[in-house]
C-alpha cells in the first residue's frame, strides 16, 4: 500500500499549483488566444501527478504513463500552435506553455516526494521567468557578447579548474595552497562583478549615491578618485560627491567583513563590532554631508556618475589579483619570520597604499601561522585605516583641496578610529 501523504504536503501542492495557474492566467490575460493551462488546469495536473506518483513511488510506472499521455497531447497542441501566428504576426515558436503544463504535472510528485523548498523554488523561479519575459529579453539585448564570453570563461575556470587545483602547499615558503588562491579570487571577483553589472545595467543605479555605494562594493579607492575629480569639475555636485566618497568607504567596511566571514567566522566575529561601528559612523557622516545645508543643487544629485570600470572577470584582472595574492602571502610569511607580529602590523600599514583584498584574504585563510585572532583582526583594521589615509590624500589631491576637504577629514577620522580599534585589540 502506498504511504499516505501528509496534509502539509497536499496543501503545499494545491497552493503552489494555484499560484502557478494564477500567474499563468494573469500573464496571458490580454491575449485573445486561448492557451492550455491556468488556475483550474494546473491544480488538476498537479493532483494527477501526485496521485500517479503515490500509486507506484518506487518504479514510477503510472506516473511515467501519465507524463507520456500529457506529452502526446501537448505535441498535438504545439504542432497546431506553431502553424499559427501571434498577435504581432510572428510565428508561435515558444514552448513556454507546454513546459508550464509539464511543470504543473511534475509539481505533484515533487511536492509529495521531496523537501518543501524544492517545490517552492521551482515554482517561484518558473513564475519569475514567465512574468519577467520583457525585462529578461531587454537585458539580453543590452548585454555585450564579450561579457557573456568572459562570464563563460570564468564559469569554466571556476567549475573545472578549481576542483583540479591541489589543496596542499606547493612550497614551504607559504602555507597557502593553489586552491585557496583561486577560491579567494573567485570570492573577490564575484563581489566586484555584482557591483560592475549593477552599475552597467541597473537603470535605478545610473547615478547619485547608489553609484557611490556600488562603487564601494567594487573599489572604494577608484570611487574616491572619480568623485573627487567630479567635485572639482562640477561645483554644483560638490556636496553629493563628498557624501559619495564617505559612503563608498562605509560600504568598503561591510565588504571586508563579508569576505572575511566567508573564510573565517571566528575572525569575522572579532571584527564585527569595530567594523560595523566604523561603517555606521561612515553612514552617519555621509548623511550629514548629504543633507546638511542642502541647497537648490540637491535636485542634481542624480547627475553623479561613475564609470563601471573594467570587467573584474576578465582573465587579465584575475591573473593580476592571483599574483598579488601570492606575493602578499610570501611577504607576510617572510615579515613574520624576520620581524614577528609587529612586522605584520607594519606590513598591514604598507599594503594599505594598494589593494588590501589579497592581504585580508591571506590572513582570513590562515596565511600567517601563530597569530591570535585578535592580532589578525587588528592587522586587517590597520590595513583598512591605512587605505583610508591614502583615499584622503586622493580626495584632497584630485579635487584641489577645498572641494573635498570635508570628506578627506572624515576619512582621516575613520582611519584614526580604526587605528584606535586595532590598538585596543592588540592590548586585549
Amino acid at each position: 500500500m502506498p504511504q499516505a501523504p501528509s496534509p502539509a504536503s497536499v496543501a503545499l501542492l494545491l497552493g503552489l499549483s494555484f499560484f502557478l495557474g494564477l500567474a499563468f492566467e494573469d500573464f496571458f490575460a490580454q491575449s485573445p488566444r486561448r492557451r492550455p493551462g491556468g488556475i483550474r488546469t494546473f491544480p488538476m495536473l498537479a493532483i494527477a501527478g501526485g496521485v500517479l506518483y503515490l500509486l507506484d513511488p518506487s518504479q514510477f510506472i503510472p506516473f511515467t504513463g501519465g507524463l507520456l499521455v500529457l506529452g502526446g497531447w501537448l505535441i498535438v497542441y504545439y504542432r497546431a500552435y506553431v502553424g499559427a501566428v501571434d498577435e504581432q504576426g510572428e510565428p508561435n515558436v515558444g514552448i513556454v506553455v507546454p513546459i508550464l503544463n509539464i511543470h504543473a504535472y511534475l509539481l505533484g510528485a515533487v511536492a509529495l516526494a521531496l523537501p518543501p523548498w524544492v517545490a517552492v523554488t521551482m515554482t517561484v523561479v518558473a513564475v519569475l521567468l514567465l512574468t519577467g519575459r520583457e525585462q529578461l529579453h531587454e537585458l539580453a539585448r543590452r548585454l555585450e557578447i564579450k561579457e557573456i564570453v568572459t562570464a563563460g570563461q570564468f564559469l569554466v575556470l571556476t567549475g573545472i579548474v578549481l576542483p583540479l587545483l591541489p589543496n596542499q602547499p606547493i612550497t614551504t615558503l607559504t602555507p597557502i595552497t593553489p586552491r585557496q588562491v583561486w577560491l579567494a579570487l573567485v570570492v573577490v571577483c564575484t563581489f566586484s562583478y555584482v557591483s560592475y553589472l549593477a552599475q552597467r545595467y541597473w537603470a535605478a543605479a545610473a547615478g547619485g549615491l547608489w553609484m557611490a555605494a556600488l562603487g564601494g562594493l567594487y573599489s572604494s579607492t577608484a570611487t574616491t578618485v572619480v568623485l573627487a575629480r567630479q567635485a572639482k569639475a562640477q561645483p554644483t555636485l560638490r556636496r553629493q560627491a563628498q557624501a559619495g566618497i564617505t559612503l563608498a568607504t562605509a560600504i568598503m567596511y561591510l565588504r571586508i567583513l563579508a569576505i572575511v566571514a566567508i573564510f573565517n567566522l571566528s575572525l569575522a566575529s572579532a571584527l564585527v563590532l569595530p567594523i560595523c561601528a566604523l561603517s555606521v559612523a561612515g553612514f552617519i557622516f555621509c548623511a550629514v554631508q548629504y543633507w546638511w545645508r542642502a541647497g537648490p543643487e540637491k535636485q542634481s544629485a542624480q547627475a553623479i556618475h561613475l564609470a563601471a570600470g573594467s570587467n573584474p572577470l576578465e582573465l587579465g584582472t584575475a591573473a593580476i589579483f592571483a599574483l598579488l595574492f601570492v606575493a602578499v602571502s610570501l611577504a607576510t610569511v617572510l615579515v613574520k619570520s624576520q620581524l614577528g607580529i609587529s612586522g605584520i602590523y607594519a606590513l598591514a600599514a604598507v599594503v594599505g597604499i594598494s589593494d588590501i583584498d589579497p592581504f585580508v584574504l591571506n590572513l582570513a585563510q590562515g596565511g600567517v601561522a601563530g597569530m591570535e585572532t585578535a592580532a589578525l583582526a587588528a592587522a586587517i583594521l590597520i590595513a583598512a585605516s591605512s587605505n583610508n589615509i591614502l583615499k584622503a590624500a586622493y580626495a584632497a589631491g584630485f579635487a584641489g583641496g577645498k572641494a573635498t576637504a570635508v570628506s578627506a577629514a572624515v576619512l582621516v577620522a575613520l582611519a584614526l578610529a580604526g587605528f584606535a580599534a586595532a590598538y585596543g585589540l592588540i592590548m586585549t
